[in-house]
């Protein structure tokens, strides 16, 4: 015959082996969330697609940069496309894309039509460059004050021999209106007043290093990354005496045409919108700035 004592031991025993079972089952659970945090499968993983327009210039440095933070995050994606900064600041006016870049500031006037528009425009700087003037390397020309870069372009002079150079006709070649470099060259070196015009206008910077590559007399403007040994950068003289577009002299700011890089926001970012420009800011990002041929924000 059972006694009480053993059914008291067996009940006793079975309720201590589910407390037991329940909390390794407790164990296992705590692991696969743990797990399951460590590895980003939650809703912090970055995914979503975005549309960055804009600035010809600043367009490698954001295709190589949304190249590599696609890899980095394969369920995100940044659309990355040309055509001038004004091009990407109407698009942002207009809120058809989520960032805008442009190599000059936004005017007065656009910034009103944003706002008008209901678009809060924030600035970002994300990178610095230097405007390099350019001629053929068979040109004789290595140097122009700002002065003698003016007469070019605003029609004074026509012929490379009234600088000291050949008797040869100067083909003066511009970015279209879109271009914020247009702008901002129109600004520091024609200060304000209109090109001349008989100008060869091109629509992108490649452009410009094909014609002058071509053209002996040609003389153009570009964005530091365009250089190669096709054209030959000129130092420039802005009144403190004659430097070139080094990288040094660009960082330091001492190169007259250096600028910063900008991209512009429908007020402050957020979502992947914020994660790529806070990809371009960071560390990785100004790497890539400077692989690019751009130079780090300081």
């Amino acid at each position: 015959m059972v006694s009480k004592q053993f059914i008291r031991n067996i009940a006793i025993s079975s309720i201590v082996l589910v407390i037991l079972m329940s909390a390794f089952a407790g164990v296992g659970c705590v692991d696969q969330e743990s797990e399951d945090g460590e590895s980003g499968i939650t809703e912090d993983a970055v995914s979503g697609s975005i549309i960055v327009k804009g600035s010809d210039t600043v367009l490698p440095l954001s295709q190589a940069a949304a190249e590599d933070f696609m890899m980095e995050n394969p369920d995100a994606s940044v659309t990355v496309i040309g055509g001038g900064s004004g091009v990407g600041i109407a698009a942002l006016i207009d809120g058809e894309v989520e960032i805008a870049m442009a190599s000059r500031t936004m005017k007065d006037s656009e910034i009103q039509n944003a706002q008008n528009n209901g678009i809060n425009p924030v600035e970002h700087v994300i990178a610095w460059d230097g405007i390099a003037v350019v001629v053929n390397p068979e040109n004789p020309i290595k140097e122009l004050t700002f002065d003698q870069l003016k007469s070019i372009y605003d029609g004074s002079v026509s012929n490379w021999q009234e600088l000291g150079g050949e008797d040869r006709p100067i083909t003066a070649i511009t970015r279209d209106s879109s271009s914020g470099t247009y702008g901002y060259f129109r600004e520091e070196v024609l200060l304000n007043e209109e090109y001349r015009q008989d100008a060869l206008v091109q629509p992108a910077t490649g452009a410009i290093v094909q014609e002058i590559a071509q053209n002996r007399g040609a003389i153009g403007y570009i964005g530091f990354a365009y250089l190669d040994e096709s054209t030959t950068a000129l130092a420039l003289d802005a009144g403190s005496g004659f430097i070139e577009p080094t990288p040094q002299n660009i960082i330091s700011r001492d190169y007259p045409l250096a600028r910063p890089l900008h991209y512009y926001t429908d007020g402050e970012p957020d979502g992947l919108t914020k994660e790529f420009i806070d990809y371009v800011m960071s560390p990785t990002g100004q790497d890539i700035t400077s692989d690019v041929g751009y130079f780090p924000v300081m």
